[in-house]
């Protein structure tokens, strides 16, 4: 799976919204041609919700343990829960402290940052990993419908608020 293939699949999602900082925009310049994926259908980031998904293609000053510095590295982080992720990590629970070699590609990992919160990623997703990546966003986009829904919020570009 490209990078490019991972955005396309996104946008099929009804109501999604990749935001994608560039350079010389207002956004920090650590997150410039980063990508960060929100249910939005009026096509604004939504104020005071955080992604439900993100790309990341670099390292972070706090986040370098997957080597995302190297040539043609990018991680998908996908928040999934407590109990997808205990599935997906073989048992592992977000609040275990784990040993994982974070720079694997094409494995499901605990995030290494924000694993206690949920999330989950993938380096270069490739073969092994390609159908539950768009598994897990698929997933992911459908609770953030719910929660909007849940406060009352435009769920598709067709609705009005609920409430």
């Amino acid at each position: 799976m490209t990078l490019q293939q991972l955005l396309d699949f996104v946008r099929t999602l009804d109501g999604a919204l990749i935001w994608s900082p560039e350079e010389g925009s207002d956004t920090p310049p650590i997150a410039w041609g980063d990508h960060f994926f929100y249910h939005a259908p009026d096509g604004q980031v939504p104020p005071n919700v955080q992604p439900y998904g993100t790309v990341v293609t670099k390292n972070y000053p706090d986040d370098t343990a997957s080597d995302l510095d190297g040539e043609g590295r990018w991680r998908v982080n996908v928040h999934v829960g407590r109990d997808r992720f205990e599935e997906l990590t073989g048992g592992e629970g977000p609040q275990d402290l784990g040993t994982s070699d974070f720079s694997v590609v094409d494995t499901v990992l605990p995030h290494p940052v924000y694993r206690a919160l949920g999330w989950v990623c993938v380096v270069n997703p490739g073969e092994r990993t390609s159908d539950v990546v768009v598994s897990m966003l698929r997933d992911a986009h459908g609770d953030a419908v719910a929660r909007a829904e849940r406060r009352g919020e435009v769920t598709s570009q067709d609705d009005t608020p609920t409430g």
